[in-house]
């Protein structure tokens, strides 16, 4: 089996679906390397080029669906910093995704009694903000498909006939198995601190000033080092007041923090308010994440198809776009062959839990490898409902095991000019919402440092 970086390891990412080998490379060499559109199942596409033509009122209702723009923006500090433009509450801004901040991003957000012309006059360095349409709802998560993606690997070594029978490899690899794990990716958890799942782990534990902690005062190696520095100098003095002065402008949440705790010293629960409330939650659901991609890796392990369901898997009921309804069953000795047709019939797709108080782990052999996860772990469903934050609390739900991949193609291979004498590589394709361009990146290149592979 072929190796997977310690990086991978640490958010339970543990092996590869495809046995070929892959390009290396790197992505994100330049920002637009990496472009990601967001797709609603109405068919309507976020073009990060932007309207074509001078914006004419369609639709009616009180929203306003805009097409949000942006490089190097996170996006809960993108829709802040539009909402104080706008000079209106956040609440009256919706979005339904969170896009990657290392990319050149185009997502639907809807605004609340917002005037059309007053979004035209927005001008925020590398946000754009354009309307689309006017709507009766809001936009919310179940109106996205997926997100289409156009991504540049450059520096790649090989000759490209090499390229196109390793490319050609893995694409049929990944079009026998129907897709790729359906892995949380890289970005879930952060590369260059990857510890939104132990912030997570804390909290469900109860440990709040330790969860605070880990997101403000552990340094990685591989941050910048001005950032490193401020971590370790509060790590060693616990001093807040003094932190905040060391602390970089662009570390905005760990700031907001420690403003509150330079007023409350202990109310680490406090603190933790001070971040958009979606975030707080995202760290307790980072750690059902992290056992998520521990079950998947030992599935895959074992040797147990992601495609074929066993007896004791959860399966979940797909819609006519392929994505997951909130209908899901379990595979028992009685139903195991009706659920086995409809999963051939891309009506079901096989499932494993988040954990969660409202939901336990699978039975069978599925439900085996969980359970000694758990146990390995310390983990029980009933940490996840968490007292002294409630609206962080992660009830738990399914989510599908393997990611299907559409309009996979290879768009183009090519001299790098960025660096002479490689090769460059361009692949587009679409995956369903909830699923990571990177977790099918990685079975092409098989990076092996993926820090300086762009991850």
């Amino acid at each position: 089996m072929l190796q997977v970086p310690q990086l991978e390891k640490k958010v339970g990412i543990e092996v590869y679906s495809t046995q070929s080998l892959g390009i290396g490379g790197k992505i994100r060499h330049i920002l637009d390397d990496f472009v990601v559109e967001e797709l609603l199942v109405d068919g309507s596409l976020a073009k990060v080029s932007g309207p074509v033509e001078v914006w004419k009122p369609v639709g009616e209702g009180r929203y306003l669906i805009c097409v949000l723009v942006k490089r190097r923006w996170d996006t809960f500090l993108a829709v802040r910093q539009v909402a104080e433009r706008l000079r209106i509450s956040q609440k009256r801004i919706r979005f339904a995704g969170i896009k990657d901040t290392k990319a050149l991003t185009a997502q639907h957000i809807s605004l609340q009694n917002v005037s059309p012309n007053k979004v035209l006059d927005v001008q925020i360095k590398d946000l754009k903000v354009y309307p689309q349409r006017f709507s009766r709802e809001r936009m919310y998560s179940q109106l996205i498909r997926g997100n289409r993606f156009h991504i540049t690997i450059r520096g790649i070594d090989h000759p490209v006939s090499v390229i196109e029978e390793q490319t050609k490899s893995i694409k049929e690899e990944i079009k026998q198995q129907g897709g790729v794990p359906n892995f949380f990716g890289h970005q879930r958890f952060g590369t260059i601190r990857p510890n939104t799942h132990q912030i997570g782990k804390y909290l469900t534990r109860g440990d709040t000033e330790k969860a605070a902690l880990v997101f403000l005062a552990e340094p990685s190696i591989h941050e910048n080092p001005e950032a490193r520095e401020a971590r370790q100098l509060l790590q060693d003095t616990m001093n807040f007041e003094e932190a905040l002065e060391r602390f970089p402008r662009f570390l905005r949440y760990e700031r907001f923090m420690l403003r509150h705790l330079i007023k409350y010293p202990n109310d680490f629960v406090g603190a933790f308010r001070e971040l958009p409330r979606r975030l707080r939650k995202l760290f307790v659901q980072g750690h059902q994440s992290y056992l998520f991609n521990r079950f998947i890796s030992e599935r895959i392990r074992k040797g147990i198809p992601l495609n074929e369901p066993q007896i004791g898997d959860y399966t979940i009921r797909l819609d006519k776009h392929g994505l997951p309804i909130e209908e899901y069953d379990q595979a028992t000795e009685t139903n195991i062959q009706t659920i086995e047709q409809m999963v051939k019939e891309k009506k079901m797709c096989v499932a494993a839990p988040l954990i969660g108080p409202e939901q336990p782990p699978s039975k069978g052999i599925q439900g085996e490898i969980e359970q000694a996860i758990l146990k390995s772990q310390n983990v029980t469903p009933e940490q996840f409902k968490i007292p002294s934050m409630p609206e962080a609390t992660a009830d738990g739900r399914v989510r599908a095991i393997l990611n299907p991949v559409w309009n996979l193609v290879q768009e183009e291979i090519s001299e790098d000019k960025e660096n002479p004498g490689k090769q460059m590589m361009k692949l587009g394709f679409t995956l369903n919402r909830g699923s990571y361009a990177t977790v099918l990146l990685r079975e092409f290149m098989k990076p092996q440092d993926l820090i300086a592979s762009g991850y």
